[in-house]
């Protein structure tokens, strides 16, 4: 006979909550992949970009550095990023590229994840990695009025700063749809826009494996990679992505350090 809601322990019934989480975000992800896919003639992918060679160049101001200094126009660079955790799976995360010494970029989400584990947020920032915004509730800041713009863009700042004492200063809009009003918000913000050159897809997959090699299969210098430590195949596929690239002579580094001496301007979008 089925169990009633009412027999099931809370754990239990957090675990199936978070599931379906999961799960509805998987079923968003893909729908949002083939729009963009669709889209991308009319403007999805057509954004004015910097790249992080053309920053260096540049060489506005010094970028914090952290696991030692790294000279990205002589080494050769490349940055791991995790959208849209927190999650149960990021203290593993953590745990992981803590013992390979590799400093990552996370773009936080608010609701349901900075809320929700706020001592992984206060982790991300205690041992060298940058925390930067992925909005509030991921909306798509392209379809919504300036004021939510602010809304989404402003409420996970200061519940960063709260938790860390530091604001952002980056932040990767949702499905990387960005336009000028949306530059001209994260600008008054203070928030620089970083989309990402490597893309593993992990929504569509849970194999480690896959994951590994679409990531190794598209990486290259100055490479920003994306990848989600919100599904069960991302984390485990971690370890073999960061020993295959250090083998190749990658020297991983944050998004700021990607880009030292230069410094990530806001109201800028950067991708390599």
């Amino acid at each position: 006979m089925p169990l009633s809601t009412d027999t099931i322990s809370t754990p239990a019934r957090a675990t199936r909550k978070m599931r379906g989480t999961r799960r509805g975000f998987r079923r968003w992800a893909l729908a949002s992949a083939a729009a963009c896919l669709t889209l991308t003639l009319a403007g999805c992918a057509e954004v004015d970009t910097t790249a992080p060679s053309t920053a260096r160049a540049e060489a506005a101001h010094g970028a914090p550095a952290k696991f030692g200094t790294v000279d990205c126009r002589e080494a050769k660079c490349i940055a791991l990023t995790f959208d849209a955790g927190p999650s149960e799976n990021s203290a593993r995360l953590l745990d992981i590229l803590k013992e390979k010494k590799v400093p990552a970029t996370f773009f936080l989400l608010g609701k349901r994840h900075i809320e929700k584990y706020p001592e992984l947020v206060r982790r991300m920032a205690a041992e060298g990695h940058e925390v930067a915004s992925h909005t509030w509730d991921h909306k798509i800041l392209t379809r919504i009025s300036d004021a939510q713009i602010r809304e989404e863009l402003k409420r996970p700042d200061d519940a960063i700063e709260r938790l860390t004492g530091h604001k952002p200063t980056l932040m990767r809009p949702p499905q990387g749809r960005t336009d000028a009003d949306v530059h001209r918000i994260s600008k008054e913000l203070g928030l620089a826009e970083v989309l990402w050159s490597v893309t593993a897809k992990d929504y569509t997959t849970d194999d480690s494996d896959l994951i590994t090699k679409r990531v190794l299969d598209q990486s290259s210098r100055d490479g920003i990679i994306l990848l989600h430590d919100i599904y069960p195949g991302t984390v485990p596929a971690v370890p073999g992505i960061i020993d295959a690239l250090k083998a190749r002579g990658y020297v991983f580094v944050t998004v700021p350090q990607l880009l030292a001496p230069g410094r990530a301007e806001p109201g800028k979008v950067y991708r390599p």
